[in-house]
């Protein structure tokens, strides 16, 4: 359907309550990455909230303009109201440029300004591989199905987006609870607040109002000032200089601006399951174009797709919510609020935000793909429960060493492997697992899923695929290798031998009949024959 003289208004009271929630999840980034580079890298705040945060700005108010543009156009196209892609600084990638670029040049040099100028750069160059894939990303979306896109997002919602935000709910209960209150009865019960008040809004005021009597947010004014948006070509390329001289690096950057265009063209899936078609090739561009842009004005970190379209869409918003963040987060960035709001509000009180965020997510797929499909779900989550497990366990040697604790192993080390498998935690098997994780279940969501319809050469080109990652180290290791044949990279090619080759061979009565698993929910309802395809 097509009705090019369509008029969507880009502003609807709906747009209200999305916009707390999007706003948050990009407050509560800006909130990290500025404290982490203030507090752990030692830059000033003059580098923090004079170029990083204006850059980061700047890089949401340019992707904001297109999504918003493109949400019109599909609009028009379709006759019909459409949700705006939610849009902002990528988490993951954020904590991979923290921890994987910034940190280390600036560990071994001691200088912020150096940390700082190689971040912009390797955000740059990142931003280039990332629009790269707008070259596969249609294709890759043609191809791979549903349940294993939505599948490994839906592990990225649960561990890291729903489940950190809840600890730090039961650390400050009394602040936390009240505010989930208002997010359980508005936003995931449907029912109204007085006078239709966004359940968003009042979380984070009531939460706020809570903090300020037990004396846990505080008024911090003298970080307000005026820090326009200033080009830093010269800082940039000192960066990129060095990159090019320390090739290491690209190690880092080239695998986790893969996992950026990937997150995206699983996003894009994930609206479209909603309802609201976007092209994944012009977002992917879209964002790389964007990551390029902030870098030049100072910010290091990657833009994308936000997690959370059916979220957005469950509560009807149009394109306002991602205009209204825009001009909130540039204005709070330009005029140095950030800091101002960072001791304001508690991250307690936003927490319950994003856990409606996760949980709407996680139950739009499961509408969105079919029941049999749940079981390819399933397994492209679980490999963010090791990537969970295995940061916070590095989180917590990190902390042993803080507080004084000498002679610590690290991790890898043989002894410690050994003395954790004794203890039933298997370090090597999570590790493995973690690297590369939202590829990794990308590829078993969709072996899995292509298994159970029968397509199982599809299947088996996903397991060869993954064999090349892996020999190279794309995934289920740290850094990229020279190929090499480990046992992870024999067994897929072990499956996708088998699921090319059985088939060709099996008797056809046992292609052509399902059986029936004991004890199983039979949710393959008819006996369609394998599709072999």
């Amino acid at each position: 359907m097509s009705d090019a003289t369509y008029d969507y208004k880009l502003f609807s009271r709906s747009d209200f309550s999305a916009f707390w929630a999007l706003f948050t999840d990009n407050l509560v980034n800006l909130l990290i990455l500025s404290g982490i580079c203030q507090f752990v890298f030692q830059m000033p705040a003059e580098i923090v909230f004079g170029r990083i945060v204006p850059g980061a700005a700047i890089a949401i108010i340019a992707g904001v303009a297109v999504y918003t543009l493109m949400a019109k156009r599909a609009a028009q196209r379709h006759g019909r109201d459409v949700t705006a892609l939610p849009y902002g600084i990528s988490t993951p990638v954020m904590f991979v440029y923290l921890f994987g670029v910034i940190g280390p040049i600036y560990w071994a040099t001691d200088d912020p300004l150096l940390a700082w100028q190689v971040g912009i750069g390797a955000g740059f160059m990142g931003g280039v591989v990332a629009g790269l894939g707008a070259l596969v990303g249609p294709f890759l979306k043609r191809i791979t199905p549903r349940a294993g896109m939505l599948g490994t997002l839906c592990g990225i919602a649960l561990v890291f987006i729903g489940s950190v935000p809840l600890a730090e709910i039961f650390e400050h209960p009394i602040i936390g609870f009240t505010s989930l209150l208002f997010i359980l009865w508005g936003l995931i019960g449907r029912f109204r607040l007085p006078g239709n008040v966004p359940a968003g809004l009042v979380a984070i005021a009531v939460g706020t109002v809570i903090a300020i009597f037990l004396g846990k947010s505080s008024f911090q004014t003298e970080g307000i000032g005026f820090y326009p948006p200033i080009p830093y070509l010269g800082d940039m390329l000192a960066g990129i200089q060095y990159l090019f001289a320390n090739p290491e690096l690209f190690l880092v950057l080239i695998p986790v601006q893969i996992y950026n265009f990937i997150e995206t063209m699983n996003n894009v899936e994930s609206a479209e399951a909603a309802g609201d078609h976007y092209p994944v090739a012009a977002c992917q561009v879209t964002d790389g174009a964007g990551t390029m842009i902030g870098a030049l004005f100072g910010s290091p970190f990657p833009t994308t797709v936000y997690i959370g379209h059916p979220a957005y869409k469950r509560l009807d918003a149009h394109a306002g919510y991602i205009v209204g963040v825009a001009l909130v987060i540039g204005a709070a960035a330009f005029l140095g609020f950030l800091s101002f709001l960072a001791g304001l509000i508690p991250i307690a009180a936003a927490a319950p935000v994003l856990v409606f965020v996760s949980v709407s997510l996680i139950t739009n797929t499961a509408f969105a793909v079919k029941p049999m499909h749940m079981a390819a779900v399933a397994f492209a989550i679980l490999p963010h429960i090791s990537a969970f497990l295995v940061t916070k366990w590095g989180s917590l040697m990190n902390a042993l060493r803080s507080v004084g604790t000498e002679g610590l192993p690290g991790l890898g080390d043989a002894e410690l492997t050994a003395a954790l498998l004794r203890e039933g935690a298997h370090y090597e098997g999570h590790l493995a697992l973690s690297q590369g994780a939202i590829l990794t279940g990308l590829v078993w969501g969709a072996i899995v899923a292509d298994v159970i319809d029968g397509r199982f050469r599809t299947a088996a080109g996903f397991a060869i695929a993954a064999a090349a990652m892996s020999s190279v180290g794309v995934i289920h290791a740290y850094t990229l290798q020279a190929p090499q044949f480990d046992g992870i990279t024999i067994g897929y090619l072990i499956i996708g031998g088998f699921l090319y080759i059985y088939p060709m061979l099996a008797p056809k009565e046992d292609l052509e009949h399902r059986i029936i698993v004991p004890d199983e929910p039979d949710f393959i309802d008819d006996d369609t024959p394998a599709r072999q395809a």
